[in-house]
C-alpha cells in the first residue's frame, strides 16, 4: 500500500487524526505499506502547524519525498505546490505500477485530480 500524505493529513496527524495515526502505525510495522510525505506539502503543514515537518521527518515509516527535477516541472504548471507536488508524488512510477493513494482531511480539493483519495475525515 502506497500513500502519498497531503498537507492536511500532515496537520491532521499532528493534532492527533485517529485514522493518520493508525496509517502512520501500519506503515511503521507492516513492511508492505509506504508513506510518503512531499518536500512542498510538508511546509505547507509546518506553516500551518509549526513543528509538523520535525516531527514527520522524524518518523521511521515516512519517506520524505524530495523536489527533483520532474516534481519541479510538475510544480511549476499548478497554483499550489503542496497540491502539485502530493499529485506529482502519486503519480504511476516503476516501483509504484498503480501510482499511490492520497490521504486527505479535505477530499473535495483533489476533486478532478487524476488521484485516487483516502477520506480522513473523522
Amino acid at each position: 500500500m502506497h500513500i502519498v500524505l497531503d498537507e492536511s493529513a500532515m496537520a491532521a496527524a499532528g493534532q492527533g487524526n485517529v485514522l493518520a495515526s493508525r496509517l502512520i502505525h501500519r506503515a511503521h510495522a507492516e513492511a508492505d505499506w509506504h508513506l510518503y510525505a512531499p518536500t512542498c506539502a510538508l511546509v505547507e503543514a509546518d506553516r500551518g502547524r509549526p513543528g509538523t515537518a520535525e516531527h514527520l521527518a522524524a518518523l521511521p515509516g515516512v519517506t520524505v519525498v524530495d523536489l527533483d527535477l520532474p516534481a519541479a516541472l510538475a510544480v511549476a504548471r499548478q497554483e499550489t505546490w503542496a497540491l502539485a507536488h502530493a499529485a506529482h508524488t502519486a503519480q504511476p512510477t516503476p516501483d509504484r505500477p498503480t501510482g499511490a493513494i492520497v490521504a486527505t482531511t479535505v477530499p473535495q480539493q483533489w476533486e478532478g485530480q487524476p488521484v485516487r483519495v483516502l477520506d480522513l475525515t473523522p
